[in-house]
């Protein structure tokens, strides 16, 4: 499998990579969407953190009259249950998984890798990091939804996994029922995610931004 491309910002540090974070884009958007993120973070330079901002291949998007666009999977109607090409979905796990691998190539223990992703970045986010089979260092899920919840069989190398949701409690797009789904889910598969909202449309703020840093940090500070 050749690797999705990507944009990659190592901390400057006189300390070496020592950790990774793999954020994901939403729908229409490509990887340069969160890289700007990355001095807002504040990560403290001692982490050693490599930021990967992977692009989603361009495929036609059914809910968007078929017009092609960078999806990680097609979806085919826009209602609450979010009918998607499951397989599409899960491809693009498996692509993501492939950037974990290589992240562990380059010296990067596994726990130390944090996978992140928004809108339907997110929802591949899960399914990644939760079959993963060795142990991750956490899922970042923002404003998104666990689509594979029925078909996903999670790894028990990531039944510990921290998980931060966040959802904006405003938004249109992925309506934060969805969110709170998402939740109840987890904790019926025995996990234990932290979830927080924000006043917000679909989008990030502020107060999320600076809630994501000290959450990145804790999860890596252990």
């Amino acid at each position: 499998m050749s690797l999705l491309p990507a944009i990659e910002i190592d901390t400057p540090s006189n300390t070496p990579v020592n950790a990774a974070i793999i954020w994901l884009h939403g729908l229409g958007a490509d990887g340069n969407d969160f890289a700007s993120l990355v001095p807002e973070l504040n990560i403290a330079n001692s982490y050693g953190v490599r930021f990967v901002f992977p692009h989603a291949p361009s495929i036609p998007v059914s809910i968007n009259n078929g017009h092609v666009m960078p999806a990680w999977y097609d979806i085919l109607s826009f209602d609450v249950d979010r009918d998607l090409d499951d397989e599409q979905l899960i491809a693009s796990s498996n692509a993501i998984q492939a950037l974990v691998d290589r992240e562990i190539e380059r010296g990067i223990e596994s726990h130390r890798i944090i996978l992140a992703g928004f809108s339907q970045g997110g929802a591949v986010a899960y399914h990644a990091a939760l079959s993963y089979p060795e142990p991750l260092g956490g899922i970042l899920a923002l404003s998104t939804y666990f689509a594979t919840a029925d078909k996903i069989t999670t790894s028990p190398s990531n039944q510990q996994i921290p998980i931060m949701i966040s959802h904006g409690l405003h938004d249109s797009v992925v309506p934060e029922v969805l969110g709170q789904r998402s939740q109840s889910t987890l904790q019926s598969l025995g996990f234990n995610p932290k979830y927080h909202t924000y006043t917000m449309e679909h989008a990030v703020c502020p107060e999320q931004i600076a809630d994501i840093s000290r959450w990145i940090q804790q999860v890596l500070g252990t």
